[in-house]
């Protein structure tokens, strides 16, 4: 047998004509859950999308881990005993020297950049720290040069080789301020001049990296930065990713100073940091809507108390406890909130995946980092979103509920 408490509750969220399944003001009251947790699920899975989008990104052609020194300067000697106690680590997978230093670079034209230089071991990628060399797009990190004329090859971040118009084969000449001679003659340091082989290009899809960085071969790297045998650090490929702090503290243990690890999260912390307040933000803001919705959902259960007082005044005269009229209006309430819910849920799925597979929102990859705007759906964000929406709407029929299981019987239906 149907409960008495659902039938009092569908038979009022039926609009007193009949020829609609719900009244004006109810459609209101789930539009607005509807649109609230649309909105939500959009918003969150953009931040989302964002964090996941950047990490991958960022992982790309960043190690997990690197090893420095402390002191004024990127130098680290003996490099090949701090490498082979690294690699003794069981979290650990690979381990390389690299060189960092920056340069200044032209084509041969009045136009230069000043990129990063990189100095890594030439390699095919099987046993790479990093995913660099899997993003090639043209050539290879074997630095094979065809020219006589040139000091060994360089490859090229996309978009830093499209401004210079720099193709594999073609010549380009780098100033190395770090690897300047002292001159008596002019009374100061003379840069030295490096003329090198594009040999290939490499895209990330981070424009930060496409736009700044150059890569060289180690041995041609060091000279560059004027290290001699020495190296400014040792990158680290780790089985997890996300141990990279607990191992960099254990190496810091194990290695000693001067020694000292640097993680690809403290790296980008600030970056993290912020996307995640703004998400934050973005959903406490985002939630005010479901809350207004709620509101919307009080009078509309007020409303209708007003309109059936003399019903509720027969049915209580007629001896239905007061509890079957609370919960009838709680029903529906809660019926309105999860109607709205389903649908802002329904909604908000399909907008973000079409939001993302199309790719229909174009970002500045100069400000941005990425070119597009990717919408990731974590499970965990979607049931708090689904479950703070019922709560919301349900709490939201306290006070009407009530309200109209307190009403006296003969107050009811004293001036009907």
């Amino acid at each position: 047998m149907t409960r008495l408490d659902l039938k009092l509750a569908g038979r009022y969220l039926r609009s007193r004509r009949s020829s609609r399944l719900f009244s004006l003001i109810t459609l209101i009251a789930t539009g607005g859950v509807t649109v609230g947790v649309m909105a939500l699920i959009v918003v969150m899975g953009v931040m989302n999308g964002l964090q996941e989008d950047l990490r991958e990104k960022i992982l790309g052609p960043t190690p997990h881990l690197r090893i420095l020194t402390y002191g004024m300067g990127l130098r680290m000697d003996n490099w090949e005993v701090t490498r082979d106690s690294v690699l003794t680590h069981p979290g650990v997978l690979a381990a390389e020297p690299f060189v960092f230093t920056r340069g200044i670079i032209t084509a041969g034209y009045d136009f230069a950049e000043g990129p990063f230089v990189i100095g890594i071991s030439p390699d095919t990628g099987s046993v790479a720290v990093t995913a660099l060399p899997r993003q090639l797009i043209e050539g290879d990190m074997t630095f094979t040069t065809t020219r006589d004329s040139v000091q060994g090859g360089i490859v090229l971040g996309r978009e830093l080789a499209v401004r210079l118009s720099a193709y594999p084969g073609d010549r380009v000449t780098m100033v190395s301020p770090a690897g300047s001679n002292f001159n008596p003659a002019v009374g100061g340091f003379v840069p030295k001049w490096w003329a090198f082989e594009v040999t290939g290009h490499f895209e990330t899809e981070m424009y930060e990296y496409d736009n700044n960085y150059v890569v060289l071969p180690l041995d041609v790297a060091q000279e560059f930065a004027g290290l001699d045998d020495a190296v400014s650090g040792i990158e680290v490929r780790l089985a997890d990713p996300w141990e990279a702090p607990r191992v960099g503290a254990e190496l810091e243990e194990k290695l000693g100073y001067p020694f000292r690890a640097v993680d690809w999260q403290s790296q980008n912390a600030s970056l993290f940091s912020a996307l995640e307040l703004e998400k934050l933000a973005m959903g406490t803001i985002l939630l005010l809507i479901v809350i207004v919705a709620a509101f919307n959902i009080v009078s509309t259960l007020t409303m209708v108390v007003r309109d059936k007082t003399r019903e509720i005044g027969i049915l209580r005269a007629m001896g239905l406890p007061a509890r079957v009229v609370r919960q009838a209006f709680i029903l529906q309430g809660a019926f309105i909130g999860a109607v709205g819910t389903t649908l802002g849920t329904g909604l908000g799925l399909v907008v973000a995946w079409f939001v993302d597979s199309r790719q229909i929102i174009d970002l500045n990859p100069s400000v941005y980092f990425i070119d597009h705007l990717p919408v990731r759906v974590d499970p965990l964000d979607l049931a708090i979103i689904v479950f703070a929406s019922i709560t919301v709407a349900t709490l939201a029929t306290i006070y009407p509920a009530r309200q109209a299981a307190t009403l006296h019987p003969v107050e009811a239906i004293r001036y009907e």
